[in-house]
């Protein structure tokens, strides 16, 4: 059976943007202030040190069994970590086999940066992925090979499509606070942030203020 999985604010770490302070850190920060579901996500880390990142996060999470951690592409890592899913992109391994080494029980995300991503997506045995990321919405430093921003009239329909098919759909790319409320507008189930959480001087403030501006209802 996958675990519940909230994306309302889904945050995905970056161990720059972070530093000096450890991810684990922040990331309880950010769960108190009002964070769903936290990717583990460092494409400079070792698959070593990754591990011992992803185990650090979740070991910051113990007492919120409700906040899924996800890893961002590394099947092994997220298996060997006990993580409750992956994360994967267009250009990772493919999500079928994703799904195989996964099994039945965790969750698996894939991004989708166009129309046909998500087509394909949807021609996947049933089951086999539970979100996807729509990205990148805005630009965003922090992922410049995404491209240029998809725009929110295009995540809406992409959404729609989504929601169709039976997916979750989250929003990723250039989403701060003031961002925030019109990403959430189109439809999306969540919306998920890097920097806005990982930069900020108070990372429980900051995930409070996104909380508030995607549910204002949930924040009160």
């Amino acid at each position: 059976m996958r675990p519940p999985f909230d994306p309302t604010l889904y945050l995905v770490t970056d161990t720059e943007l972070c530093s000096p302070r450890p991810v684990a850190d922040v990331v309880r920060a950010a769960v108190a202030g009002g964070v769903t579901a936290v990717q583990v996500r460092d494409k400079h880390a070792s698959r070593r040190d990754l591990l011992a990142l992803t185990r650090a996060v979740r070991d910051a999470l113990a007492d919120r069994p409700d906040v899924p951690v996800v890893v961002n592409d590394a099947v092994d890592v997220a298996l060997l970590a006990g993580a409750d899913g992956v994360h994967v992109g267009q250009d990772d391994l493919p999500a079928v086999e994703v799904r195989a080494l996964l099994g039945p029980d965790r969750l698996l995300g894939l991004s989708v940066e166009s129309a046909d991503d998500l087509a394909t997506a949807l021609r996947l045995p049933p089951g086999t992925v539970d979100v996807v990321g729509l990205s990148p919405v805005w630009a965003t430093p922090t992922k410049p090979e995404a491209g240029p921003g998809l725009g929110l009239e295009a995540v809406g329909e992409l959404v729609r499509t989504a929601h169709a098919g039976g997916l979750l759909a989250v929003a990723i790319g250039g989403i701060d606070a003031g961002r925030a409320a019109a990403a959430a507008a189109t439809g999306v189930d969540g919306v998920c942030v890097v920097s806005a959480v990982c930069a900020a001087a108070d990372p429980h403030a900051a995930a409070a203020t996104l909380r508030a501006a995607i549910s204002p209802a949930a924040a009160r």
